[in-house]
């Protein structure tokens, strides 16, 4: 005859293991409280950190600091200039191709520039404060950092010449269509002045304002090609101000 076992339900002769208990868990109270206060100023370090290599190796969000590309961005001193998110990835794995907008620091070949560069206040305080604030986006270029934006009208090996009877851009013979061109009406003809042809060396960049004939750019007597080595990133999107937020074509 076959009887049940005398033992209750759920008993067993093998020992329940339990869920392993963390460090945290089997210290006194005190002693985790005392490790989670020791953390937090690692985990604020770490995201110190973080903040501070996006803008250097990701993207950057940069001010318009004049109004040579009008009206594709906007820049004027004392306006409410636009803000743009500079990408500083892509270019790492591919060229800057024509009709890219790109950023990048004033060459030392050139000899003409938009820009007055800043000097420093003297007071290394306020002007640390200001080199955070052009990081974010929140002041303009800094005294170390004249930045340019421009629109890439010829890459290497090509040759650029304005203009044929039409007044457009040839690259390469052919005909350059540049629906975002801009001629301030105050800035003198409303027409771009001719030049070339010039061939653009390789590993050089020829750039040009959407403002024709408002923007200090590779016509300039003394300046010409941008080097790739000069290139920040390509500016991708406005961020402010709110009524001009998008894409930048």
């Amino acid at each position: 005859m076959f009887g049940w076992s005398s033992r209750q339900a759920g008993s067993s002769d093998v020992a329940e293991v339990g869920e392993p208990r963390s460090d945290d868990q089997a210290a006194p109270p005190r002693e985790r409280t005392g490790r989670r206060l020791r953390r937090g100023p690692v985990l604020v370090l770490v995201a110190l950190l973080v903040l501070a290599l996006l803008p250097v190796l990701v993207a950057r969000i940069y001010v318009i600091p004049s109004g040579s590309m009008e009206r594709t961005l906007h820049g004027c001193p004392g306006c409410d200039n636009d803000r743009v998110l500079v990408d500083k990835v892509t270019y790492r794995f591919s060229a800057p191709e024509p009709g890219d907008v790109v950023v990048f620091t004033l060459p030392d070949s050139w000899t003409s520039s938009e820009l007055q560069v800043p000097s420093g206040s003297g007071n290394p305080v306020l002007d640390a404060v200001r080199r955070i604030g052009a990081l974010a986006g929140l002041t303009s270029h800094t005294a170390d950092e004249t930045v340019y934006v421009k629109r890439v009208i010829a890459v290497g090996g090509q040759t650029v010449a304005c203009c044929d009877q039409r007044n457009r851009i040839i690259v390469d013979g052919v005909t350059v269509d540049e629906p975002y061109l801009y001629f301030l009406p105050e800035a003198g003809p409303l027409r771009q002045a001719a030049f070339g042809p010039a061939r653009v060396p390789d590993g050089e960049l020829w750039v040009m304002g959407d403002s024709r004939n408002d923007s200090v750019d590779s016509r300039a007597v003394g300046n010409g090609p941008v080097p790739l080595s000069q290139v920040i990133g390509k500016a991708m999107f406005v961020v402010w101000p709110f009524d001009r937020i998008g894409w930048i074509r």
